[in-house]
């Protein structure tokens, strides 16, 4: 049997226990083909890039499956025929990760500044460069002879 990485963006109008169904659907799907789910997650409502069908959120879940490709493709065609679902998707990995996956790791990062120049110093007055006009000079536009 292959692994597989598989993501499923839902409609936002559903409620958790119909995301659960879903679910819960594919993992029946895959259990027919004597496919197995050995992780599942749920991302939440997430928001898109773009619209799709209308939407601009999505309920993400994610699902890592041991199962041969039989079921997987059996897994794809009820997918596209669900009108729950607005994308999915389905990878073939070489190995499958026990590790949660990096939407579900804590994010580490500090908050960043939201004005300013971050860790950059301040510019302060710079030194003329001596190749350009004085800055009042620049800005008038230069004339033509006979132009008053």
């Amino acid at each position: 049997m292959a692994f597989y990485e598989c993501t499923v963006i839902a409609r936002q109008d559903l409620s958790s226990a119909q995301i659960d169904a879903l679910g819960e659907e594919v993992v029946s799907i895959l259990a027919e083909g004597e496919g197995t789910v050995t992780k599942r997650e749920n991302w939440g409502l997430r928001a898109l890039l773009f619209r799709i069908r209308k939407n601009r959120k999505g309920h993400y879940l994610f699902f890592n499956v041991d199962s041969p490709a039989p079921a997987v493709h059996e897994l794809e065609r009820r997918l596209r025929i669900n009108e729950d679902v607005i994308r999915h998707m389905v990878v073939r990995v070489d190995e499958l990760e026990e590790a949660p996956s990096a939407m579900m790791q804590k994010n580490d990062r500090p908050e960043r500044p939201t004005r300013g120049r971050g860790d950059r110093p301040e510019r302060g007055d710079r030194p003329e460069r001596g190749d350009r006009a004085p800055r009042g000079e620049r800005r008038s536009a230069p004339q033509e002879e006979g132009e008053e």
